[in-house]
């Protein structure tokens, strides 16, 4: 169970629902003398946590044991795709400089590099173009290809896998973004970039997560 201090109405409210669930909000209100709406962050906070587990137009169940696995199985739920902003890419041809300008204009912190077949071939970092800013004068005259980390060293994720595992990726792997790719039959390694997935990614789904209107949905 995740490991949380409960306030004293919140254990009473999973005594209540342990003896009685399922049971609605608006019933576990009327036992504590209570409106509904004072009981919506605890049944909420008890929800996300694991506690209990809320079924729409059912009611709360007490979740026991399972409360951890009820938490990851919701993670495990959701997917890249439903979160993936859309690909910041540049052309392999274009220089150091154009890549430079892009980087900042798009406020992004990686640039996923396509070649002529408009496949991924290669990811450029804010600390890659650093680095060629201190070693070389004239960047107009670089093409960004010469720098850029190549195909197949570059982890990537499709936007089936989920939320939970790509953010194990960003962790394991020490980047700071994934391209979002879905294969192509040309052969391996060929993928079309249809998204990234940073670790700003994963802080907007763990808020739209705790925004979950599903705690509310007339249970």
């Amino acid at each position: 169970m995740i490991s949380i201090e409960l306030s004293a109405r919140q254990r009473r409210i999973l005594e209540i629902v342990k003896q009685n669930g399922p049971i609605t909000g608006d019933k576990i209100a009327e036992m504590l003398g209570l409106t509904r709406a004072t009981l919506r962050a605890d049944l909420a906070i008890l929800t996300m946590s694991g506690f209990l587990e809320a079924r729409p137009r059912v009611g709360y169940f007490y979740a026991g044991d399972r409360g951890k696995t009820v938490w990851q199985n919701r993670l495990r739920q959701l997917t890249v795709h439903m979160f993936k902003a859309p690909p910041v890419v540049v052309e392999e041809h274009k220089s150091v400089q154009e890549a430079i300008v892009t980087l900042f204009l798009e406020d992004v912190g990686t640039l996923y590099i396509i070649g002529k077949d408009r496949l991924l071939s290669g990811v450029v970092s804010r600390k890659d173009l650093l680095r060629a800013v201190h070693g070389h004068k004239n960047l107009e005259d670089i093409p960004v290809g010469m720098i850029m980390t190549r195909m197949p060293n570059i982890v990537t994720v499709t936007p089936e896998e989920s939320l939970f595992d790509a953010a194990q990726k960003l962790l394991e792997y020490q980047v700071d973004s994934l391209p979002v790719v879905v294969p192509k039959d040309t052969g391996r390694f060929h993928f079309e970039v249809v998204g990234r997935f940073t670790k700003t990614t994963v802080t907007r789904a763990f808020v739209a997560l705790g925004k979950d209107d599903l705690f509310d949905d007339g249970l």
